[in-house]
């Protein structure tokens, strides 16, 4: 499945709630169902800078996609880092370095989340594209 298509989901799963509670409690979930990181992976180097919490990310290259692996020790953020997992992980390092977040918008992720947790997920996004843009200069090369 295509990165707008991933997207398009996740906007609709979230627009069945109409409470932001329960879209919070969906997030919890989300985070929950995200495969657990291999212990030897939480590294100080894995760490995303910019995030309040700590959220680790790993990321490898299989057949021309890029497979990201995550965790957090606060579960909104776990929850914030499997959605984007969701919607980058599997795809080319092209279509994620293309990629429009606006999806985030539309969720209405961004404006109930707090300031530092806000500027967290812009790490986390920053953070997943930079591997990709590496990637792609491997395949360059």
């Amino acid at each position: 499945m295509d990165i707008k298509a991933l997207q398009d989901e996740l906007i609709d799963e979230f627009s069945l709630f109409d409470d932001w509670m329960d879209k919070y409690e969906h997030l919890i979930e989300l985070g929950k169902s995200l495969p657990l990181i291999d212990p030897s992976l939480k590294t100080d180097d894995r760490i995303i800078k910019g995030c309040q919490s700590k959220v680790w990310l790993h990321s490898t290259m299989e057949d021309g996609k890029v497979i990201f692996t995550a965790d957090s020790d606060a579960i909104i953020t776990k929850g914030i880092i499997a959605v984007l997992i969701r919607v980058f992980s599997h795809q080319s390092p092209e279509d994620i370095v293309a990629a429009d977040t606006g999806f985030i918008d539309e969720i209405g992720l961004k404006e109930h989340l707090s300031p530092t947790r806000a500027n967290g997920l812009v790490a986390m996004i920053k953070q997943m594209k930079l591997y990709a843009v590496a990637f792609q200069a491997q395949l360059k090369n």
